[in-house]
Order: C-alpha cells, then sequence, then structure tokens
C-alpha cells in the first residue's frame, strides 16, 4: 500500500510544480526510514531550498519522527528561510498509514523572496495563515546544521551560558532537545555532551528524568 501511496505523492507533486512553476518545491519525507539522515525521498525544484533526494529532515520532519503516534496537526501557510537565504512560504501535510502512524510528509515550499518588497499590496499571501507575519523559521537539510540550532535554542530557552549553567538547567536544556528529537540525529550524543561538558551517561540520565 505504502508504493501506491508514495506513487499518488509524486503524481500530485508534479502536477502542484507544472501548475505553480519553478518557484514552487514540493518534497517528500519517508518516515519509514531507518536513516533519518536521509528522509527526502523525492523532490521537485529542489533549487528552491537548495536540497536534493537524500537530504536530511527540517525541525518539523524531526518531530514527526520523535512524535509519530502522536496526532500531529498539518502545519499550513507558514513562512521558513532556506540556507540559501530564500523566504518560503510553506505547508506541511502529514500522511497517516492504516494504522494512522505517519508514515510520509509532503511539503509544499513557495518561494516569495521577490514577492517581499510588495508584501504590502500583496499581504494576504505573503503572510503566515494566522496573519501574523511571523518571522520566518530556518529550514535545512544539513542534520549537523540543524543539530546546531537546536542546541542555539535550548541555550536561549534555559537564558543562561553554558558555562553558567546550573545541574536543573542543564536538564531542561536536554530535556528540550530530546522533546525535539535531536537525538535521533546519528552521534547527537557525543555532540551534546561535550557541548554541555558532561558524560554520556549523565546525558541520558537527565532524559530520563520525569520520565
Amino acid at each position: 500500500m505504502s508504493e501506491v501511496v508514495l506513487k499518488n505523492l509524486k503524481q500530485l507533486a508534479q502536477a502542484l510544480t507544472v501548475q505553480f512553476g519553478d518557484q514552487c518545491e514540493v518534497v517528500i519525507h519517508d518516515l519509514d526510514t531507518k536513516d533519518i539522515e536521509k528522509s527526502i525521498v523525492y523532490i521537485e525544484n529542489g533549487h528552491v531550498s537548495g536540497r536534493k533526494v537524500g537530504d536530511g529532515p527540517s525541525q518539523i520532519v524531526l518531530d514527526a519522527f520523535a512524535k509519530k503516534d502522536s496526532d500531529i496537526p498539518d502545519d499550513l501557510a507558514y513562512l521558513l528561510r532556506a540556507q540559501n537565504g530564500n523566504v518560503l512560504k510553506s505547508s506541511t501535510v502529514f500522511i497517516r498509514d492504516e494504522s494512522d502512524k505517519i508514515r510520509y510528509i509532503f511539503a509544499m515550499n513557495f518561494n516569495i523572496t521577490g514577492l517581499l518588497p510588495l508584501s504590502k499590496s500583496l499581504a494576504s499571501f505573503v503572510t503566515s495563515a494566522k496573519g501574523d507575519e511571523r518571522s520566518a523559521e530556518k529550514l535545512s537539510g544539513n542534520v549537523n546544521h540543524l543539530l546546531d540550532e537546536l542546541i542555539q535554542k535550548s541555550v536561549e530557552l534555559v537564558g543562561v551560558p553554558v558555562k553558567a549553567m546550573s545541574k536543573d538547567d542543564k536538564i531542561k536544556a536536554i530535556q528540550f532537545l530530546n522533546d525535539a528529537g535531536a537525538f535521533l540525529i546519528t552521534k547527537s550524543g557525543d555532540k551534546v555532551a561535550k557541548y554541555f561538558g558532561i558524560s554520556k551517561y549523565t546525558l541520558y540520565s537527565y532524559v530520563d528524568i520525569n520520565k
């Protein structure tokens, strides 16, 4: 059944990119892969974000890997900033199998960079669905860059530099990373432990606290 679903998703991706042109990127992630760092199995107009088949996940995809048995809602018409600098208006649709587990992620990214100077007159097109003109989140297909960004977010969450963190601060940061799916990335535990100045044993003991 999954082969049929993937075939249909590819057909839909081709139709959308023909309809909306070469500034419309469509990406399909396979969540059943054993190699999270190569989750992209199909992409149309990859030049929009600078990604290709075999590249890794975005933060939204990591969230789905970490919580794929949960009822994660689709995320529609939000803003992203790609590694190549393009600002994208994006929608992410979670495709579930017969048991209601997320099997694929179908993502559409439209490059609105050239439209931004006209944003006042085109506000309904270049703002998010909620109309809040929220800042564009970063989009990365490189899991090492993504891990660096997650570590930085964990530090910002705690609000103090690593050297000044207490044990509770580090626990809070590391549990944030765990919830964000950071430890699904290969060898991420080594990097995070080194960054926070703790052993891997201590790292995973912090992950298990409150479970």
